[in-house]
């Protein structure tokens, strides 16, 4: 079984020279990692698993014509601001998260204009350690305009689904990294964080990488590559 990657001791964070991720806004239940694009805007929500309190990025206010306010976020409001005939399988879907199943739908706006966009929302369970479902996080973004026919529709769709989850999964790795991080060195999200960015940094590896690499390690199925665990030696060195 691989050796323990550090022992558990309050960390002194190291300088950050660059990061692959920006430092995302701690939430309870975590913030999956949005493709950038000026051009694209991808709005991101979560909602518990009863599907009562939610929260929602800016960009996910802008995608549906409104004005970014804390309070407003529910299911009710999304279900408001989606055609009729969305309605019944959008509440559908997120019920169906809220119970463990994933979802990816095309939704048509009802926002104010000639030609409201066109969105991809997409929703994966949230668990806890034990695999219970503690809600719903996602992501959403425009898929309006540009299309040639039904084939090129569905290609595309596809392809940003696969993205999107592709993101939402990188994101799940960096949190449990960050968590392992932070349980070792009794260090807080934010500088669990930049050692992260600091490893990938001094390794040439994407953030992603680094934290897949502890991941596996702390669950006994990978040995940490030696130049992380260097750093982490250097960053948290174990207790005499």
């Amino acid at each position: 079984m691989p050796a323990p990657i550090v022992a558990p001791r309050r960390i002194v964070p190291p300088a950050v020279h660059s990061a692959t991720l920006p430092a995302a806004p701690t939430v309870p239940l975590g913030q999956p990692a949005a493709p950038h694009d000026a051009a694209t805007p991808v709005g991101r929500y979560r909602c518990d698993r009863r599907g009562e309190n939610w929260w929602w990025s800016p960009e996910m206010f802008r995608l549906y014509g409104l004005a970014p306010d804390p309070a407003l976020p529910c299911l009710q409001l999304l279900l408001d601001h989606v055609d009729p005939g969305d309605r019944p399988p959008l509440a559908e879907a997120v019920a169906g998260a809220c119970s463990g199943r994933a979802f990816a739908l095309e939704l048509h706006t009802v926002s104010p204009g000639t030609h409201p966009p066109s969105l991809v929302l997409i929703g994966e369970p949230a668990h806890d350690g034990d695999g219970a479902v503690l809600g719903v996080e996602g992501l959403c973004v425009e898929v309006t305009g540009g299309r040639r026919g039904e084939e090129d529709c569905v290609g595309e769709l596809e392809t940003e689904v696969a993205q999107l989850r592709a993101a939402m999964a990188s994101r799940a790795a960096i949190e449990q990294a960050k968590g392992i991080l932070m349980l070792l060195t009794t260090c807080g999200d934010r500088v669990a964080f930049e050692l992260l960015a600091h490893i990938s940094s001094h390794t040439h590896r994407k953030v992603r990488e680094v934290a897949q690499a502890i991941t596996e390690s702390a669950s006994g199925h990978g040995r940490l590559p030696d130049d992380i665990r260097a750093i982490l030696h250097d960053a948290c060195p174990p207790s005499s």
